[in-house]
């Protein structure tokens, strides 16, 4: 399984955050105008998914076992929904 989500161009039309699902975990790319950060998390080390969303944005927020929390903005609600979805079928309990 290898499916991608990208943030959306409009609020970041240059940088997007990006979240790609693996076999073994999750890579959350963070961008930023000068510096990105990608985060590698296997799904057992993930102990949940947030999501907070707006009128037609969401943030998603991923809490990873003994790690800081890793946020990514500006997805549509549907694109977080599915990757909350998706990372909830992975993540054992």
């Amino acid at each position: 399984m290898n499916e991608r989500f990208k943030a959306s161009s409009l609020k970041n039309p240059m940088f997007p955050d990006e979240v790609i699902f693996g076999e073994k975990g999750v890579t959350f790319k963070v961008r930023k105008m000068f510096s990105s950060t990608d985060n590698f998390v296997f799904y057992n080390d993930i102990s949940g998914v947030e999501l907070e969303t707006g009128v037609m944005f969401a943030t998603i927020r991923i809490i990873p076992r003994m790690r800081p929390e890793i946020i990514m903005n500006n997805f549509s609600k549907a694109d977080a929904k599915r990757v909350k979805e998706l990372i909830l079928q992975h993540v054992r309990n």
